[in-house]
């Protein structure tokens, strides 16, 4: 970084791009003071800031590395910015400010990516993305039907922004990336072409600075910062891991699913703990321990699934119901977090209650790492393990550290994270246990070693179906997520939506070209087609299970790759083609690795489908063995079954791809 007095103020720039330009007549840094209203509902948030003061910090007086801030010449000080190594250190001289907004200087047209995992919009000029972990909702879209009975019904519709893992984080096309070191409540604001406004709800402690000749660096830079996860396990190139939640009969369609050729990786049932019917669906009984009147015998099932080479996969969140035998046992501990009156705050999920296990409590940790993963998980023979929800934390609630729960209600993920990863490292199985979790916040890549996209609906909805789980996987891989993946078919059926066919083989056709397969019945199994129930649709998932068993080589040292460098396994176009500005906005096809394309089918009753092929490069359509010249858009067929899925003309592993057509 280099800092330049100027006759108006001051220059900041990063290997010479000017990052922040400050002036009295334009000042980079305001800060002010703000009372917010957040309010929860079932993991959902009201969020509303009555402000009382935003002041432009016009004056600046610079003394070597430090530079003093106030609102006009002769006043007091009110911020003191510090230039670190790759970082601006920030410091409010003037205790009662809570609200800050610093603008980086941006060029017109400059692309943006990251803000965490987003499902809508991969490139974010443009727009502004509150950053707060929450449930996403249902449709995600006020202009559709479904968004309007779902908040109408219950405050669920979401809307573009919502997330259940944001994280202050961006990447710019001028190759560079800034990070916010907080987790106050926060917003990016991409909407001006002069600068990107960060809006934050504290003072950060540090403003930190990226910069790299390619995005290669740039990504390997941030997955260096954030942590990185160990290569997937052997088991797991075995096939798909199959989702069931049918009780002891799960076993016996697992069993007609593989002698209909499926490949198989894994079993998981959600329901190993047992059910509760509700309004929303069937859910499950929160109480983290097998359930042997539903499955009985499940030890020496799962050991016999284990003689067979198959693993077994269960669930688990960080909330104990009410109703539950561990309830008692951590409420007697003191384990829960607190309401204002000092009792354990419940919380409502849907026609049942829950306590919070607080996790800034060492001795709570610790006993749901050891007594739940540990000894009634891990210990019981799971090889893996749905970490659900992470991001209904109250703002309200008292937390043992004293710490102010709108801070921590963005580090919970995280925390949520490291009991899970505690709980895999005690029993010597990191890389070995599989656990994967929706929600997040900056630091979860080190203990979290696979995300997946949480709850989508069972269509083709451009805000919340099939190809909302690429703009995740592209965006939250940047920031060092090498592993996503997704429910195939989708998981949310409400007002008369349920899946179709097409859909539940057009989700399979991506998901085979993804790090792992796993197959979801849904909220309501019974109005929705599964894998099994359909002939057609059991032929397809079959063949798409061995496509995915074929590329299991090279997903290999993908895994490899991402564990040394940080890279993802789903890639933006641009990583590889970052001269091709044409990529910089593509979000419905990826990189699959460096040396495949995959574009799926994401709209209904498509039989031809048309992409972009970067540039640099020929391209091999995977079906037919046509070869395409990059640079232009082109339109192939894309029947059922087939995909459109290209490879380098002269990648290492072109034999293996040609294989592809012969399964």
């Amino acid at each position: 970084m280099k800092l330049e007095a100027t006759e108006a103020g001051f220059t900041l720039s990063l290997n010479g791009r000017p990052i922040l330009k400050h002036s009295a007549a334009n000042p980079c840094i305001f800060v002010g003071r703000g009372n917010d209203r957040i309010e929860m509902h079932r993991g959902r948030f009201e969020i509303e800031d009555r402000l009382v003061e935003r002041c432009p910090l016009g004056h600046a007086e610079i003394d070597g590395e430090r530079i003093m801030l106030a609102p006009g010449k002769g006043q007091v000080p009110r911020l003191m910015l510090t230039l670190e190594k790759n970082a601006i250190a920030l410091q409010a001289t003037d205790s009662s400010i809570n609200r800050l907004w610093i603008r980086i200087a941006a060029d017109p047209d400059e692309h943006v990516w990251g803000g965490g995992e987003q499902f809508s919009y991969f490139d974010l000029r443009g727009r502004r993305f509150p950053l707060w972990s929450s449930e996403p909702g249902v449709g995600r879209d006020k202009m559709t039907e479904i968004t309007f009975k779902a908040d109408k019904t219950d405050k669920a519709g979401g809307d573009y922004y919502q997330t259940y893992y944001p994280q202050p984080t961006y990447l710019s096309s001028a190759r560079y990336a800034l990070h916010v070191a907080m987790s106050a409540y926060c917003a990016f604001d991409f909407r001006d072409d002069a600068f990107h406004e960060i809006e934050a709800w504290a003072v950060p402690e540090r403003i930190e600075l990226f910069a790299a000749a390619s995005f290669l660096e740039l990504v390997e830079m941030l997955s260096g910062r954030f942590g990185r996860q160990p290569p997937l396990p052997e088991w797991i190139y075995g096939g798909a891991i199959i989702g069931l939640k049918d009780g002891a009969n799960s076993f016996e369609r697992l069993e007609r699913m593989r002698a209909a050729g499926v490949k198989v990786a894994g079993l998981w049932c959600e329901d190993w703990v047992g059910v509760r019917p509700t309004a929303f669906g069937t859910r499950l009984f929160w109480n983290w321990q097998a359930n042997e009147n539903r499955y009985p015998g499940l030890r020496q099932r799962i050991a016999e699934l284990n003689a067979e080479g198959l693993r077994f996969l269960g669930y688990v969140n960080p909330y104990l119901c009410d109703d539950g035998s561990l309830f008692a046992e951590a409420e007697a501990q003191n384990y829960f977090v607190k309401d204002g009156a000092g009792k354990t705050a419940l919380i409502d999920f849907g026609e049942f209650h829950c306590g919070i296990v607080d996790f800034t409590n060492e001795d709570a940790a610790a006993w749901f790492s050891e007594q739940i993963i540990g000894a009634r998980m891990l210990d019981y023979g799971l090889s893996g393990w749905m970490a659900d929800f992470g991001e209904y934390l109250p703002t309200d609630v008292r937390l043992a550290s004293g710490a102010d729960a709108r801070l921590m209600h963005n580090q919970w993920p995280t925390l949520w994270a490291e009991v899970n990863a505690k709980a895999v490292a005690s029993r010597g199985k990191t890389g070995e246990a599989l656990f994967f979790m929706r929600a997040g916040f900056t630091g979860v890549q080190q203990h979290c070693p696979l995300l997946w996209a949480g709850d989508q609906s069972v269509d083709f909805s451009r805000h919340d179906g099939l190809v909302t789980v690429i703009c995740a996987a592209l965006s939250s891989g940047l920031l060092g997520n090498a592993f996503h993946h997704s429910d195939i078919g989708g998981y949310t059926s409400l007002f008369g939506n349920v899946r179709t066919p097409e859909l539940l083989m057009r989700w399979a056709e991506m998901a085979a070209f993804t790090p792992v397969m796993r197959s979801h019945e849904g909220n309501r199994p019974r109005d929705n087609v599964q894998p099994d129930g359909d002939d057609e649709v059991l032929k397809h998932f079959a063949r798409m299970t061995a496509i995915y068993v074929h590329l299991a080589p090279y997903l290999k040292t993908l895994s490899q790759e991402a564990a040394h460098r940080g890279l993802p396994v789903q890639r933006p176009l641009f990583l590889h083609h970052e001269g091709d500005r044409r990529t910089y906005t593509i979000q419905d096809s990826y990189l699959y690795g460096p040396d495949m394309l995959v574009a799926p089918v994401w709209q209904a009753a498509r039989t031809e489908w048309t992409l972009y092929l970067p540039t640099g490069t020929d391209w091999v359509h995977v079906w037919t063995g046509q070869s395409f010249a990059g640079g232009k858009d082109i339109t192939v067929d894309a029947p059922l079954g087939q995909p459109p899925a290209f490879y380098k003309a002269d990648s290492a592993f072109g034999a293996l791809f040609r294989g592809l057509r012969d399964i």
